[in-house]
């Protein structure tokens, strides 16, 4: 045929140039569509795995892996998940999994990760055991998305729930060494920040060669080094001592209170601790502290071991208690308010509900009750001669009465009394709600839960469904307050959040603060006053008459 003219050459190579870039827009659109449904899919993953809540066996979160939101007792208050969790330790007398028996749950830290082929090794540690648990890659039981998650998200010291089935292993390099857990799901309940040290060159000897931690990096970050078995190990005998010191005071049923305080909690494996009671800042925040002049700086004495029984929480004592005198500068001269009192404190890890810490202080209590009516009737009939009593109604443990704070509110209002939804309750309040709590359940001892947020220390946690309220309580003899405890703050960011909002200088608790960067479980706790007790409980008309030698704005002697 007729060759092409020059125009025809010119509009066919413009039109092969108009395909190619037609090609190469379809090629360029069809790359930014799959780039963007990978990312869509890579944001739903992300999503599924932040924020699970883990509230129901019945409702099994959907998502095998991921992160927890903030555990803040939003479990039913009576059953919990459903879920029962095994220590790492009683793993040690576990037989393997048989097929079709369930597997088991487990809170601890992980101690280490590491990615092999198609698995993920990880070492679990919860107070001095150890165990090993592995992800094998078999999809859809354990997704590749599962391992990769876990290699990318779970850094070393990071707090963890697995759960499992036991297979025959041998570990020699764990304390249990003849199972391993098979995972099967794994969510991330506190994530720790990069360490300062290294928990391993913490815990080797100064005979070894290798990294050393110099004594003085141990102690700025003391919540880190006391998860060492040896310096853990180390305070347990301290605990030891002081229990083989104890001996009869001079006034026989409030050493006994604190005996019998001591003993329940010892055989429910708490450990007793001893902190400071010289301290940097106050320790509730408040003003009311004594202050000193410590070398050349200010100090004050501390109004509660609060920060240290936590921070001994993060150190993973998951329960501790102690018996150590409270400093509180508050200028009252009433029946029931001393300058200097001993302070029965305790703390403890949680599962998942702060009524735990409930249940624990109701048995605690019913075991006191019982120990000084079944051990010292001979005292208690002597100060009954002086000082008639009616003797305490309370019912068996586990059982107690635990009212909301608005049932309470509900109560005194329809009694005739006035108050808002969030006042705090005054003595002639708690009387008042003593005496229709005595009528309505034939009690004298019960809890009340739910407090006010406002009214409550800045590290309490607020009640999961309304942040005007906290997951906090109180306890209540005859009508009065002894003991006021809560589920903490576990998440520095809410924590700095909390305090910042009750207008508290936040760089006066940084060392509390940052024990919660590392890993922290959920955890509550509560202060009981030994001579309140004491007093409460041979309704006594003054707190003075328990206490040995009184402290009060207008005495410092003898």
């Amino acid at each position: 045929g007729a060759e092409m003219s020059a125009e025809e050459k010119k509009a066919m190579r413009e039109e092969k140039k108009r395909q190619k870039e037609a090609e190469k827009a379809a090629k360029a659109a069809r790359r930014a569509e799959e780039a963007a449904a990978a990312a869509q899919a890579a944001a739903d993953l992300e999503a599924l795995s932040t924020g699970i809540e883990f509230l129901s066996v019945e409702s099994v979160p959907q998502q095998q892996y991921g992160s927890y939101a903030l555990i803040q007792s939003k479990v039913d208050a009576e059953k919990g998940s459903g879920r029962k969790f095994v220590t790492v330790e009683s793993l040690a007398d576990v037989a393997p999994t048989s097929s079709g028996d369930g597997g088991v749950w487990v809170r601890a830290r992980v101690a280490n990760v590491r990615g092999k082929g198609r698995c993920v090794f990880l070492v679990l540690r919860q107070m001095r055991a150890t165990v090993q648990a592995v992800l094998n890659e078999d999809p859809p039981r354990v997704p590749k998305e599962m391992l990769k998650w876990c290699s990318k998200e779970l850094t070393s010291e990071s707090v963890v729930d697995v759960y499992g089935t036991l297979k025959p292993a041998e570990i020699k390099s764990c304390s249990v060494t003849h199972v391993e857990i098979d995972v099967l799901r794994i969510y991330l309940v506190s994530k720790a920040e990069p360490l300062p040290f290294l928990l391993e060159d913490a815990a080797r000897p100064e005979s070894e060669p290798g990294v050393h931690v110099l004594r003085d990096t141990r102690l700025d970050n003391r919540a880190l080094d006391l998860r060492v078995p040896a310096h853990k190990s180390i305070m347990r005998l301290q605990a030891a001592v002081s229990a083989l010191f104890r001996h009869k005071s001079i006034m026989r049923l409030q050493a006994a209170v604190s005996a019998l305080f001591r003993d329940h909690l010892a055989e429910r494996d708490f450990i007793e601790i001893h902190s400071p009671k010289l301290i940097a800042g106050a320790s509730e925040g408040g003003a009311n502290v004594f202050t000193l002049d410590y070398f050349g700086q200010p100090a004050c004495l501390a109004q509660s071991p609060q920060l240290y029984k936590q921070m001994a929480i993060c150190a993973d004592f998951e329960r501790v208690f102690e018996v150590a005198p409270v400093f509180r500068a508050e200028n009252s001269n009433t029946h029931r308010h001393l300058t200097e009192f001993i302070g029965l404190d305790l703390e403890m890890a949680i599962d998942e509900h702060y009524y735990e810490v409930i249940r624990t202080l109701d048995h605690a209590f019913v075991a006191i009750f019982d120990g000084l009516r079944g051990k010292f009737a001979l005292d208690l009939d002597t100060i009954q001669k002086q000082y008639p009593f009616e003797p305490i109604q309370y019912k068996p443990a586990g059982s107690n009465v635990v009212l909301h704070f608005s049932e309470g509110v509900e109560m005194l209002r329809e009694a005739g009394y006035t108050l808002g939804d969030f006042d705090d309750l005054n003595t002639e309040l708690e009387r008042a709600l003593g005496a229709l709590v005595k009528s309505k359940y034939g009690v004298d001892f019960f809890f009340l839960s739910r407090f006010p947020s406002e009214i409550r220390p800045f590290y309490t946690m607020p009640a999961p469904d309304d942040e005007r309220y906290s997951n906090s309580f109180d306890v209540f003899i005859r009508g009065e307050e002894i003991v006021s405890g809560a589920q903490r703050i576990h998440d520095a960011a809410l924590l700095i959040k909390r305090a910042e909002a009750k207008g508290m200088e936040v760089d006066t608790i940084k060392d509390y603060v940052n024990a919660f960067r590392l890993g922290a479980p959920p955890h509550g706790g509560a202060g009981v006053g030994l001579e309140r007790v004491v007093m409460l409980y041979l309704a006594l008309p003054n707190v003075r008459e328990a206490c040995l030698f009184v402290r009060d704005p207008k005495r410092l002697a003898p």
